[in-house]
């Protein structure tokens, strides 16, 4: 399973963070920057992956609602959004990367995986992670 960090404000982009967060910034054409994170994954063959947001996150949610909309459930495929939400037992939003993992623990193991590949929804790379 992938689990992609997209969360971050991306204060150094100024403009192009202003109405959204910076892994549904647009990166040549019509593509985002998170495309890249989940298109590795999926081209090594992971078809599980939930998705953590937390800043202005519209934008990122509608994107892949529709661009990534064809995993089939029925072969428990998905793609999961997971927006922030204060906990009862949590007075701050997510602090951190690792935060953001572990506020989110307990919905990872209810999907009774294995593995757990975590990644940054922001940066722009191909990798193939396949053993």
């Amino acid at each position: 399973m992938a689990f992609v960090l997209a969360g971050g404000r991306g204060s150094r982009l100024k403009e192009l963070t202003d109405n959204r967060v910076k892994p549904a910034v647009f990166f040549g054409g019509k593509t985002r920057i998170i495309d890249f994170a989940l298109s590795n994954a999926l081209n090594s063959g992971i078809r599980k992956m939930a998705v953590a947001t937390q800043y202005k996150a519209h934008s990122l949610i509608r994107h892949c609602q529709r661009g990534w909309n064809f995993f089939r459930a029925e072969r428990n495929e998905f793609i999961d959004i997971l927006p922030a939400s204060q906990r009862v037992s949590e007075a701050m939003w997510y602090e951190g990367t690792a935060d953001a993992v572990r506020q989110n623990i307990d919905i990872v193991d209810s999907y009774d995986i294995d593995y757990v590949l975590i990644l940054a929804g922001d940066h722009i790379y191909k990798m193939d992670y396949e053993v």
